[in-house]
């Protein structure tokens, strides 16, 4: 049999995630890692070590037998990446024209501008006088942001003075990331949608969930959304529909949404697997990884129905336990489905999340936290 290859470019773990979806489909993963203790080392079928801003390390990416398909498990790419696929006729999903809104936030926020898409106020900044007016307009409190680089609460920065802003604005001046300031959005909770979109045409959109962020990183997911009116998840899934068409993304993509006061606000984007699609490798027909190899080798998209009523995702964050494998004797929960990274535990960093499924909402959800608190630090949340 002649085995589909698809490359990704990224070792971390949502590259590890798609390792069994590949492996159940008969397709080859082939993985750039950064290092042999990549998360993904171990999972993916084959391995170049190699940063994406190594051409020799691309070209052993794209080597015979040569990858049907390239696609990221991150969005920070080269340009030179795409010129290299271009040169070797190989497909790259998502392409780089689509990618761009998701590397730069001044570059999503005015295309989402012109497509009339919801937006919070915003503006671009490069002195203090900017962000002093700024301020002013907006109730004396904004959220600064770095165009490109950040994630998980890196490059944002909530902001009540100029002077906040002095040193990153002195480091865009010589020439670090763009910065942006957007005002800070008084909304009741985070949501999340995700759409898969094929290039030959076809799109699935996954139910609306809730997700609850702890000092910037994404702490629990609940699919779906608890208690969101009918008209609003409508609304986010024309929002995920329109985004996609119009950025010709392929792959999957993750839009992050605020809301406020019964409407939604666009918070960012992601062109791939993301954390608040964990929940659908145990909780859907479909797993969001899944999906995204289906997609980018333009096969036909599975069913993103949920299998149950409730499904709670909870991450787990390096704590008290330096050894995760010894967590797997501890969590007597029958139900709880534990994923575990691979990754050596530092304080604060993703390493795993664990699932659970269940009729009873709030049972799930402490079902879900209690399991990824055993497995963080030895006892129950």
């Amino acid at each position: 049999m002649n085995s589909p290859i698809v490359a990704v470019v990224g070792g971390g773990q949502l590259a590890r995630m798609m390792a069994p979806a590949a492996t159940a489909l008969g397709i080859t993963l082939r993985v750039l890692v950064e290092s042999d203790e990549a998360s993904a080392a171990d999972a993916a079928h084959e391995t170049v070590v190699g940063l994406p801003t190594d051409p020799d390390a691309i070209r052993r990416l794209l080597a015979a037998p040569h990858p049907d398909v390239v696609t990221w498990e991150h969005e920070h790419i080269p340009s030179e990446v795409f010129a290299a696929c271009e040169d070797a006729g190989i497909a790259a999903r998502p392409g780089a024209e689509a990618l761009r809104f998701a590397q730069d936030k001044i570059e999503m926020r005015a295309r989402m501008d012109e497509l009339g898409l919801p937006n919070p106020p915003w503006h671009t900044v490069e002195t203090e006088h900017e962000v002093e007016q700024f301020l002013a307009a907006h109730g004396g409190e904004a959220v600064l942001k770095t165009a490109r680089g950040g994630y998980d609460g890196k490059g944002v920065r909530v902001i009540r003075a100029a002077s906040e802003a002095h040193d990153w604005l002195a480091a865009a001046a010589k020439g670090g990331p763009r910065l942006l300031i957007e005002a800070k959005v008084d909304f009741r909770r985070e949501l999340a949608v995700q759409v898969a979109r094929r290039p030959g045409g076809g799109s699935a959109v996954w139910p609306v969930v809730e997700s609850i962020q702890r000092e910037g990183v994404c702490s629990e997911v609940t699919a779906p959304a608890p208690e969101l009116a009918a008209d609003l998840a409508e609304r986010a899934r024309e929002i995920a529909l329109a985004v996609a068409e119009a950025l010709d993304v392929t792959g999957v993509l993750a839009v992050e949404l605020f809301e406020v006061e019964g409407a939604l606000v666009i918070n960012e984007l992601a062109m791939r697997p993301h954390n608040s699609g964990h929940w659908t490798i145990d909780g859907s027909v479909t797993s969001q990884f899944e999906q995204h190899l289906r997609a980018v080798l333009d096969l036909p998209l599975g069913d993103t129905v949920a299998m149950s009523p409730w499904t709670v995702m909870a991450n787990v964050l390096g704590g008290a336990r330096g050894d995760l494998a010894s967590a797997l004797a501890d969590v007597s929960d029958p139900g709880a489905k534990i994923h575990l990274y691979g990754k050596r535990v530092r304080p604060g960093r993703k390493v795993g999340h664990v699932t659970t499924t269940g009729p009873d909402r709030t049972e799930t959800y402490r079902r879900a936290v209690d399991a990824a608190a055993i497995v963080r630090d030895g006892g129950a949340a």
